[in-house]
C-alpha cells in the first residue's frame, strides 16, 4: 500500500503536463500542411456529344474562387489548383468530342471558363456547389455566354481528401455536362456552313467518287 501511494503521488503532477503536450500534438498535426486537402478531380462525360462542331477550340480557364472551405468545422484547408482544373477541363471535353480537336493554343473558337466552388452546409452535411461562366467566341462570331451549375452533397466531416474530392469532382463533371449540352444545342452557330454533317454521318466526297 505504501509504495502504491508513493508511485501515486509522484505521478500526479505528471498527468495534466502529459494531456497538455497531447494537446499541442494534435494541435500541431490539425494545423500542419500535411493536413491540406490537395484536390485533383477527373471528371468524364456522362455521354457523348450530342452535336459535333467541326471546328478546333481553344480551352482557357480565366479564374478559379473557392468560399466557405475556411470557414468549416474540420479539416479546414483546401487547395485546387488552377492548373489541375484547366487540365481536367481539357480533358472532359476532348473525351466528349464537341469540337473537332482542344488545346490550351490559339484555335478558331476560344472558349474561356470562369469557375467558383462554394461549400455550404445543408442537414448536417456539406454540400458542394460548382458554377461555370463560359465564354464562346470566334473570328466574325459574336461572344455567346453561358452559366451553369453543378452540386453534389458530401460527408458530415472532411478528415480525408477524397472526403471534399469526390463531390467536386461530381459537381463538376455535373456543370460541365450541362455547359457542353448547351453548347451543343448552338452548334449552328459554330459550325463552318449549315451544310456540314454531325461527325459519322455525312458521307465524305472519296466514297461519292466511288460511288459514281
Amino acid at each position: 500500500m505504501t509504495r502504491l501511494r508513493t508511485l501515486r503521488q509522484a505521478t500526479a503532477g505528471i498527468r495534466p503536463l502529459s494531456w497538455q503536450l497531447v494537446g499541442i500534438a494534435l494541435l500541431i498535426t490539425l494545423f500542419s500542411p500535411g493536413c491540406m486537402h490537395r484536390i485533383e478531380v477527373h471528371p468524364a462525360p456522362s455521354q457523348a456529344a450530342l452535336a459535333h462542331i467541326p471546328k478546333s477550340a481553344q480551352v482557357t480557364l480565366t479564374a478559379l474562387t473557392i468560399e466557405g472551405a475556411d470557414h468549416m468545422p474540420g479539416i479546414t484547408w483546401l487547395e485546387w489548383r488552377p492548373k489541375q482544373l484547366e487540365q481536367a477541363l481539357l480533358d472532359y471535353v476532348r473525351q466528349r468530342g464537341t469540337f473537332a480537336s482542344v488545346s490550351t493554343n490559339p484555335a478558331p473558337l476560344a472558349l474561356k471558363i470562369t469557375a467558383k466552388l462554394a461549400m455550404l452546409s445543408r442537414a448536417g452535411r456539406y454540400r458542394y456547389v460548382v458554377a461555370m461562366h463560359a465564354e464562346l467566341a470566334g473570328e466574325g462570331l459574336p461572344i455567346k455566354t453561358y452559366d451553369t451549375e453543378g452540386t453534389a452533397d458530401g460527408s458530415r466531416v472532411r478528415w480525408v481528401t477524397d472526403s471534399d474530392r469526390a463531390p467536386i469532382e461530381a459537381a463538376l463533371q455535373a456543370a460541365l455536362d450541362k455547359l457542353l449540352a448547351s453548347i451543343e444545342a448552338d452548334r449552328a452557330l459554330y459550325a463552318s456552313h449549315p451544310s456540314v454533317e454531325p461527325r459519322g454521318q455525312g458521307i465524305s466526297q472519296h466514297s461519292k467518287d466511288q460511288n459514281s
